[in-house]
């Protein structure tokens, strides 16, 4: 017997919901001083309903991560099943900025709360991982783009991913249009694009 639309998305809603009260504890007071009873308490339910969705405590954080994860996945799909040029990395740069400026909560909860999501990630999963490293290993070794262009590509993505997800909550207090402004900048002093 399948479920109706409307439970399923009532059921999607509520997943949804959890999660996004998840993300917010757990980067404010981080992933161990959460619990399943203030995540509870904030959705105005029982722990009994949070359990109907998810198993755990752990179980929410690696669905965090997930999403996190699901937007690696399609932001990487650009450049890396296309022709490797420099101006289609560059656009492409461009978007994967707007991305994590979307996305920033995500960075922020795995930034805050490291130790637990790597010990969560070694537990259940790895080769996705390998998988998006293996894409990006792939598009920096393409012989049939120059070299300076490739280092130039590989830096201009290390630029991003250093200054907008490595170091964290820094530019918190900083708008997404300043940091948007300031990382397209660096983004065409690496790539020379001028754009």
């Amino acid at each position: 017997m399948s479920t109706s639309p409307s439970l399923e998305r009532t059921s999607g809603d509520t997943r949804d919901r959890i999660l996004d009260i998840a993300l917010e504890l757990f980067t404010v007071k981080g992933y161990e001083k959460t619990s399943l009873r203030e995540i509870a308490e904030r959705l105005g339910f029982s722990k009994a309903a949070i359990y109907y969705h998810f198993k755990s405590k752990e179980d929410i954080l690696f669905a965090l991560h997930m999403r996190l994860h699901a937007f690696g996945l399609g932001a990487l799909d650009g450049p890396l099943s296309t022709n490797n040029s420099p101006t289609e990395w560059t656009a492409f740069l461009y978007q994967l900025i707007d991305q994590v400026l979307e996305h920033r909560a995500l960075f922020i909860l795995h930034e805050r709360n490291r130790a637990a999501l790597d010990a969560l990630h070694n537990e259940r999963h790895g080769a996705e991982h390998d998988d998006l490293e293996a894409r990006l290993q792939a598009a920096f070794s393409d012989q049939k783009v120059k070299l300076e262009d490739r280092v130039r590509m590989a830096s201009a993505f290390g630029a991003i991913l250093g200054g907008l997800v490595l170091v964290g909550n820094v530019f918190a207090d900083t708008s997404s249009d300043d940091l948007r402004a300031q990382f397209r900048m660096i983004v065409n002093d690496i790539m020379r694009t001028g754009a």
